[in-house]
């Protein structure tokens, strides 16, 4: 546990320059975090983040990790889903897509 937070602690401690190195800007970041400008200034300059905002920021930071771990997730749910019976067949999809006029 200790190193977990050792290395969260960097990753905070090293938060503008990971936004520096990579092809963001701020206000994009801003954007999509959605706090305010001089709340997200504030927070950069005192180390502030809360958890969720600077899981957030790698999320923006990282996409490509971000698509994985999600994937991956969404692969877990879809076995669980499988295991449990939790699920349609393709015939049956078909038939509620028609009934909506989808298809």
């Amino acid at each position: 546990m200790i190193q977990e937070i050792i290395a969260y602690k960097n990753i905070v401690d090293n938060i503008e320059i990971l936004m520096e190195k990579s092809p963001y800007k701020k206000n994009y970041i801003i954007e999509k975090i959605g706090i305010p400008s001089p709340t997200f200034y504030r927070k950069l300059k005192n180390q502030s983040f809360t958890p969720d905002e600077v899981l957030s920021i790698a999320k923006i930071l990282s996409p490509e990790e971000n698509f994985i771990l999600e994937l991956k997730a969404n692969i877990e749910q879809g076995k669980r889903d499988l295991k449990n019976g939790d699920f349609i067949t393709h015939e049956e999809m078909l038939a509620e897509f028609k009934s909506k006029n989808l298809i």
